[in-house]
């Protein structure tokens, strides 16, 4: 009886330990997998239209996709997985005519959107002002003064106190012969 007892008490072990075996533990580091061609918004900015295939692959990289039935159709694709976490993915289509220059771009990223401001729906329209004459800079909007006690203040009064010292310059090498 005892004899009986003893196994079963180690096969439940065994049994429990196997069960725990396949389970994660909270803690474990899992990698992140990134899979693809990694673009950003600048490379789309550097694109303009009637680029060629060798200045398009310059800035972009090779493509990851080359449609054997579309040859003027690159794709660009790209994966991440973070460790324990959900799969991102992105994807960009760059599209040439028939005498390999850039007609259009479709996917995840336009130009001049930043993913920011496709975020907080802030708008992309960027104006640049023209200098009042050739050779004068822009004028610069005035700067408000910060609000007396918020972050802002004191930062500035840290900034205003700060000294300089200088750099000490070494003597130069003596360069007569001996």
């Amino acid at each position: 009886m005892q004899n009986n007892t003893k196994h079963l008490l180690t096969s439940l072990t065994f049994v429990g330990l196997l069960a725990l075996a396949g389970c994660s533990f909270p803690g474990v580091y899992k990698i992140d997998i990134q899979q693809g061609n990694v673009v950003t918004q600048d490379m789309i900015d550097q694109l303009r239209p009637g680029m060629t295939r060798r200045q398009v692959r310059f800035i972009m990289g090779n493509p990851l996709l080359q449609d054997t039935f579309n040859t003027n159709r690159w794709d660009y694709l790209y994966s991440l997985q973070p460790g324990g976490g959900q799969r991102q993915q992105e994807r960009m289509s760059i599209f040439f005519n028939d005498s390999d220059q850039l007609v259009s771009l479709s996917g995840d990223f336009m130009p001049g959107v930043s993913r920011d401001q496709e975020i907080l729906g802030g708008s992309s329209n960027t104006t640049v002002s023209p200098a009042t004459e050739p050779g004068q800079p822009a004028p610069q909007p005035e700067e408000k003064p910060a609000k007396a006690g918020s972050v802002e203040e004191s930062i500035q009064r840290e900034i205003d106190t700060i000294e300089t010292t200088p750099v000490p310059t070494p003597a130069p090498l003596e360069t007569s012969p001996q």
